[in-house]
């Protein structure tokens, strides 16, 4: 994957996160069926805050894969 398309997955990953933690998608997904296939399968369990604590070390993780896909371009095939 070239670097333009690596950004702009990154930022569209990074905006679906925000929403979960900060923009009341934790609020909307708590307790149903559908977070089980956004967020985690285990999720649809999960309290909002289980849900923005999840969504926080994914954007952690996220961030730091992607510094390292933008410095080491064999990071960016996964």
């Amino acid at each position: 994957m070239s670097l333009i398309p690596w950004i702009i997955a990154y930022i569209v990953d990074l905006l679906f996160w925000l929403w979960i933690v900060k923009w009341g998608g934790a609020e909307r997904l708590e307790g149903t069926f559908t977070s089980g296939f956004l967020v985690n399968v285990f999720a649809p369990r999960w309290s909002v805050e289980g849900i923005k604590f999840f969504g926080y070390g994914t954007i952690i993780i996220s961030t730091i894969y992607f510094v390292l896909g933008v410095f080491i371009p064999e990071f960016r095939c996964f």
